[in-house]
């Protein structure tokens, strides 16, 4: 069984996967540093080959992680918006929701320009992002997270106290 963590850009997916990680001894993967290391840098796919390139690429890393055991899964922030992935990490995972507000967010991203879907005005696209995204990644979750008012350690630490993994 593996942990799929899901969330926006800045609600700590990879740094609570990793944490969680180390607290539990499981392997971490991270889906958008697997693409990197794979493909080259994300703002350089999507030049090369769109959104629904970066979308098909994701979904081979879905493909292969899913039906392994025991990861810890940081998931770029729109793959489960994706139904074929989210059925895919269900089979074998419990999915988390990590949540944050906006304001969170943005002071977590705040002058990270390496992400091309809040390039230009990333508050206003940031909030565009998380009003169409809410609902999918509350779908998606088998439980939610918030992570506002917690370090990155303390929400890892939270996940393993309530018994998820």
């Amino acid at each position: 069984m593996n942990l799929v963590l899901c969330g926006m850009p800045g609600a700590g997916k990879t740094a609570v996967g990793a944490a969680l990680a180390g607290l539990c001894g499981r392997k971490f993967v991270d889906t958008d540093a697997l693409i990197v290391q794979r493909h080259g840098d994300i703002a350089g796919i999507f030049e090369r080959l769109g959104e629904a390139g970066f979308r098909a690429l994701e979904r081979e890393i879905v493909c292969e992680l899913a039906p392994q055991n025991g990861l810890v899964i940081a998931t770029g922030g729109g793959t489960v918006a994706d139904p074929e992935n989210c059925r895919l990490l269900k089979r074998n995972g419990r999915i988390c929701y990590l949540r944050a507000a906006p304001e969170t967010l943005l002071k977590r991203i705040s002058g990270d320009g390496t992400r091309p879907l809040l390039a230009g005005d990333p508050e206003k696209n940031l909030r565009k992002l998380w009003e169409t995204r809410k609902e999918i990644y509350e779908r998606a979750a088998d439980f939610i997270v918030d992570t506002d008012a917690f370090s990155v350690i303390r929400v890892a630490e939270r996940i393993v106290e309530e018994g998820r993994l």
